[in-house]
């Protein structure tokens, strides 16, 4: 590609120099000898003007026509390479002359301003211009023909510039074209192939078959990686699944002992993490980032980065209270992997007037709220909408509103979650009207904050508000997980 960029550059470079200064030397010489004799003859009418009148006009006027002349004389400089031997002889000649004859006009003129010219000097004057107009004449003939010469010598080139332009544009459309087959055979296809791998993964079939490539290279060392990841979490998965159904079986037999399951549960969520190794996933998804980067593909790099921040807070992070400044991070990144998917449907808008690092909010506050607003939300209405995070410190709380312009709910729906939200006793039929999500936010609000209050408000067809009231905590302060 450097050498079929290069080529076209020099090539740039020759018709520049071919059609705007070999062109413009000859157009220019041509100029330069017309303006001498159209100087000369300007003189010489208004010399023959001036000493047949004694009008001062006349003389302002022979002034600047002899001024006129010397000055197109000094734009032909005497330069043997420029000019070659013939014209250079020719131009010598006529400038020695023309100084000759400066002196024998000059005197002409002094006698005539003291009335003391003479018939002979005047008409010896005359014959040197007449001499000077056949010498600048045969310059310009000499001029013109060098020129034509000069013409007809660059015609064949450029009746061949569209042959070389056609020539070359099919070299390098070869050119970029085997470039192009390289590419896709150790980029663009190993990429695509990952790429539907990861959607079969993401409808749970972990137990495709591995993919292949040829490459030793970054992409070769991340395909290996992948099937490496999906092999160990298809096993995993599976050893799930058997787990799942031996505990069923525990459940059905032991229905009293529902403290022991409550444990067992735990246990097997806590067993999720320790076996999906946080620190192969985020270097798997570094390699994949640092490959976007290779590739010049700063979006999928962003997004990247943006996906393995979002694991690495969910997966580590074990305090229940954060800075707010991090849960917002946490909450661009997510909706930043939003606005990728759904476009300019979704818009996303923080609007804080505290100091972010200086108060702190329970861990993982946002980030479900922000997928409630986009799944039950925004992405039921065809034109989009947008979500907005409003922060306020009003008298020692802090008012915290996660606001969208979805499709909103109506009344009877409102009140029954805003219901199961705050009933001590949750049923199942809770769990799928209000989520998982939701569910544990405000749960988890009212057991660290004897005072914190969550509400929900909406209209349907307009959107949704979640409020939350917590006391405003500095980072700095020892809070109890019961305030």
């Amino acid at each position: 590609m450097f050498f079929a960029i290069l080529a076209i550059l020099l090539f740039d470079v020759w018709i520049i120099k071919l059609f705007m200064m070999d062109f413009n030397d000859i157009m220019e010489d041509n100029s330069k000898s017309g303006e001498i004799i159209s100087a000369l003859n300007k003189e010489i009418d208004t010399f023959d003007m001036y000493v047949h009148s004694a009008d001062p006009s006349n003389k302002t006027e022979w002034t600047t026509c002899v001024n006129e002349s010397e000055k197109t004389l000094n734009k032909v400089p005497l330069d043997y390479g420029r000019l070659g031997q013939e014209r250079y002889a020719l131009m010598f000649s006529f400038k020695t002359a023309y100084g000759e004859y400066s002196v024998e006009r000059d005197k002409v003129i002094e006698d005539f301003q003291d009335g003391n010219v003479l018939i002979a000097d005047l008409y010896s004057v005359y014959g040197m211009q007449k001499y000077l107009l056949q010498y600048a004449q045969h310059f310009v003939d000499v001029t013109m023909k060098e020129g034509n010469a000069n013409y007809q010598k660059l015609m064949p080139v450029i009746i061949s510039v569209p042959f070389l332009v056609s020539a070359i544009g099919i070299v390098v459309f070869f050119i970029i074209f085997e470039i192009s087959k390289i590419m896709n055979a150790s980029i663009t296809t190993p990429v695509l192939t990952l790429a539907n791998a990861s959607r079969k993964i993401a409808a749970n079939d972990f137990f495709i078959d591995d993919i292949e490539v040829s490459s030793q290279d970054e992409i070769g060392e991340l395909v290996t990686a992948f099937n490496k990841m999906k092999f160990a979490t298809g096993e995993y998965i599976k050893a799930l699944e058997d787990k799942r159904v031996a505990l069923d079986q525990l459940h059905e037999q032991e229905m009293e002992n529902l403290k022991i399951e409550k444990q067992l549960e735990t246990m097997n969520l806590e067993l999720l993490k320790s076996q999906i190794n946080p620190h192969f996933l985020f270097n798997t998804l570094n390699a994949i980032a640092g490959t976007a980067n290779l590739e010049d593909a700063p979006t999928t790099e962003q997004m990247i980065e943006a996906l393995s921040s979002l694991f690495r807070y969910n997966l580590k992070t074990q305090a229940k209270e954060t800075l707010l400044s991090q849960e917002l991070k946490i909450s661009k990144d997510y909706m930043y992997l939003q606005k990728m998917r759904f476009g300019e449907r979704v818009q996303f808008e923080i609007d804080s007037e505290v100091d972010e690092n200086a108060v702190i909010v329970p861990t993982f506050t946002f980030q479900p709220l922000l997928e409630n607003a986009i799944i039950h939300g925004i992405s039921k209405k065809v034109e989009g909408g947008k979500v907005t995070i409003k922060i306020r410190h009003v008298g020692g709380r802090l008012h915290i509103n996660v606001e969208d312009t979805g499709v909103g709910m109506d009344e009877i729906t409102l009140w029954n979650i805003n219901k199961q939200l705050y009933d001590q006793e949750r049923d199942k039929n809770h769990e799928k009207s209000v989520g998982i999500g939701l569910g544990n936010i405000c749960k988890r609000i009212r057991a660290m904050y004897n005072d914190g209050h969550f509400e929900i408000t909406s209209k349907e067809g307009e959107g949704t508000v979640i409020f939350i009231d917590i006391p405003f905590l500095d980072p700095q302060m020892q809070v109890d997980s019961n305030v």
